[in-house]
């Protein structure tokens, strides 16, 4: 069933009461829903009906109960702090009185140290946690930015080392400098990671990262898809992209109660000024539309601290409004001291008597939108969906015919039993093939061969099979899973490209091969291993199969 819905035209509302499983009725199904309060908050379980859907195995590793684990079972609403490690002293020294009173709103605060974000000069989480003690309810990210296995099992290393057991693992957005077209730089996907910190450390809090603000079919479905895949690697909980459309936060909801295997998931959330409103056009993933940037700029040039006040009122209203649809916490950037936290702390104390329903809520969050005789804020993107996003998008007939034919040779050349592929499989395992000159010729010969058809980059294990014939070397970060969550409207972060994750959702639909999207984990490949050719690898693989 897919979970895409085409956006509104109009102005951004929450849908409303329809007959399609996916929509989220925002009146009798929530009307008995207990007051979100520090001790009474609405749990993934509880509004999904427990986890009574058969076919999906339970995870066989046990996680070791840290703080946030034990929260997060408990169906307390989280907190989860995050951390800039490049912080100045001062920072430094404010941030240690939050983390020091630990708890927000009636539930646990504990401290997320970011990675990446910057330039590699920066600091790493490891350096940030040490920074504010090294505290054990710390969550880590990892970025898998220009980075190997190596560096990940590195990472854990030294984690164990300092007894720190939670981590967030990120494939990373466009690292500064890359360049399509130059060198060629490839990130540690998170589907892989997830499984390689799984087998290293099966009892740690593994977390990933769902972005459901997107607002085209292809790109959106395959968000899902590949939480899927991350779901089957071992994420205990997922972190959504910052956003401010309240519709894609149902959605995602909806998406997860539809999974045969509940995992907790934590929004992002942002006091949202216009200065940073213009500072967040420029980070990919992230939607703030031009409706949302006038409305902040109108609001900030009638009464700079009246803006203050409503940007942080609006924080807190967001926050109520994802526990009422059921988010298990959030991760809470921007704030940096204790003063500002308690204000926040307040306003939400208040809005918790206010609001007695969802229904409430949205009319809430609308009206913390308008300025007086004001236009109503559209929270998503400008576009002729019809012509962009249609419903039902498929494979155009060039993209299928292309399918068909490398099928086709798939099928002959590397399928097990064929007369060809027995053939060929012979020719390319000989002993020759081996030698560096015999090693050197096979690869020229497959890159020469597949780099016309498919943009092959000899990575040395194809996996094109996988992928629907569409070669994960010709995504800029190398992703072969699915996308990263910076696409917007089918387009690349990169700019330069349409989303090669896009086409191979239109692809699997048409084909019928969807489920693989879902399902299949493709590992990572070593830089070591690039740069050679893989048809030898393939057939002597295939040949330590057993028969059928």
């Amino acid at each position: 069933m897919a979970y895409w819905k085409a956006p509104p035209t109009r102005a951004a509302t929450v849908p409303s009461r329809r007959s399609e499983p996916r929509t989220h009725t925002l009146g009798a199904a929530t009307a008995r829903r207990p007051r979100p309060s520090a001790t009474n908050i609405p749990s993934q379980t509880q509004l999904s009906g427990g986890h009574h859907n058969k076919g999906l195995q339970q995870p066989r590793y046990r996680t070791v109960l840290t703080i946030l684990k034990q929260a997060l079972d408990a169906h307390r609403f989280v907190c989860v702090m995050e951390v800039l490690p490049r912080q100045s002293a001062a920072h430094v020294a404010a941030l240690g009185k939050i983390l020091q009173r630990g708890h927000f709103a009636g539930g646990l605060l504990v401290p997320s140290f970011a990675d990446r974000v910057g330039p590699h000069s920066d600091p790493g989480p490891l350096q940030g946690a040490e920074a504010l003690g090294c505290p054990t309810s710390s969550l880590l990210h990892f970025s898998g930015k220009d980075r190997e296995r190596s560096d990940l099992l590195n990472q854990l290393g030294l984690m164990k080392a300092r007894g720190l057991k939670q981590l967030l693992l990120l494939t990373g957005d466009r690292l500064p400098g890359h360049c399509p077209g130059q060198a060629p730089v490839r990130y540690l996907e998170s589907v892989p990671a997830l499984q390689i910190v799984r087998e290293s450390c099966p009892d740690w809090l593994l977390g990933a990262a769902l972005n459901p603000f997107k607002y085209l079919e292809e790109e959106a479905e395959a968000q899902y898809l590949k939480a899927r895949k991350k779901q089957r690697a071992g994420a205990d909980f997922f972190t959504l992209q910052l956003g401010y459309d309240a519709a894609r936060h149902l959605e995602a909801q909806q998406w997860m109660h539809a999974q045969p295997h509940s995992t907790p998931m934590l929004a992002c959330v942002m006091r949202l000024t216009a200065q940073r409103a213009a500072a967040l056009q420029s980070v990919p993933g992230i939607v703030v539309t031009d409706s949302m940037r006038q409305m902040l700029d109108s609001e900030t040039r009638l009464s700079q601290d009246d803006a203050d006040t409503r940007s942080l009122k609006r924080l807190a209203l967001q926050i109520l409004g994802l526990q009422w649809m059921g988010y298990a916490g959030i991760h809470l950037s921007g704030v940096h001291t204790l003063e500002e936290l308690l204000l926040l702390e307040q306003h939400l104390t208040a809005l918790r008597e206010r609001v007695s329903s969802l229904d409430a809520w949205h009319s809430e969050w609308r009206a913390s939108w308008q300025l007086p005789g004001g236009p109503e804020v559209c929270f998503t993107p400008d576009i002729d969906v019809r012509a962009l996003g249609r419903p039902g998008a498929r494979a155009t007939d060039s993209e299928h015919r292309r399918y068909r034919r490398l099928a086709t040779v798939h099928r002959l050349f590397f399928q097990r039993g064929s007369l060809l592929s027995r053939a060929f499989g012979w020719l390319v395992t000989r002993r020759i093939w081996k030698t560096t000159i015999g090693g050197a010729a096979l690869h020229a010969a497959e890159r020469a061969i597949k780099r016309p058809l498919v943009g092959c980059d000899t990575c040395g294990s194809c996996r094109l099979q996988d992928t629907v014939y569409v070669c994960p070397e010709t995504c800029p970060k190398g992703l072969a899973n699915g996308p990263c969550g910076g696409t917007y409207l089918n387009r690349c972060e990169f700019g330069d490209r349409e989303c090669i994750h896009s086409v191979k959702y239109r692809l699997a639909k048409s084909a019928d091969r969807l489920p693989m999207l879902a399902q299949t984990l493709i590992p990572c490949i070593s830089a070591d291993d690039r740069h050679r050719s893989s048809w030898p690898q393939w057939f002597e693989a295939d040949a330590s199969k057993p028969e059928d």
